[in-house]
């Protein structure tokens, strides 16, 4: 990656970039979304977050758009993602050695 890039295509179609920016997306997005669609659970919007992040970095790399695997590999790959945006969620909210301390939700 190079010096002050913060994102790069390769990073956003590997597992630690897609699932940093699935957390961010769903972060400052939730509260909006959640007022014109509140029955749509933060799981499932943060599965399309992520699925759209890894088909676009996919795209962007070069693969074939009309190539079905791009998109069944991007979703499959979607809820590893979401899961690892969710564990960072959950992290911020009840950070490791914090014993004893309940925060609410």
């Amino acid at each position: 990656m190079e010096t002050g890039q913060l994102f790069t295509w390769e990073a956003l179609s590997a597992m630690g970039g897609a699932s940093l920016l699935t957390f961010f997306v769903v972060q400052y997005t939730k509260n909006v979304l959640d007022r014109l669609i509140p029955q749509l659970p933060t799981d499932l919007y943060a599965v399309l977050v992520a699925f759209v992040t890894l088909t676009l970095a996919q795209l962007a790399l070069g693969a074939d758009i009309s190539d079905w695997r791009v998109y069944g590999l991007a979703l499959a790959n979607a809820f590893l993602v979401a899961a690892a945006a969710g564990q960072m969620h959950n992290k911020t909210i009840n950070p490791p050695g914090e014993k004893g301390v309940k925060k609410n939700e």
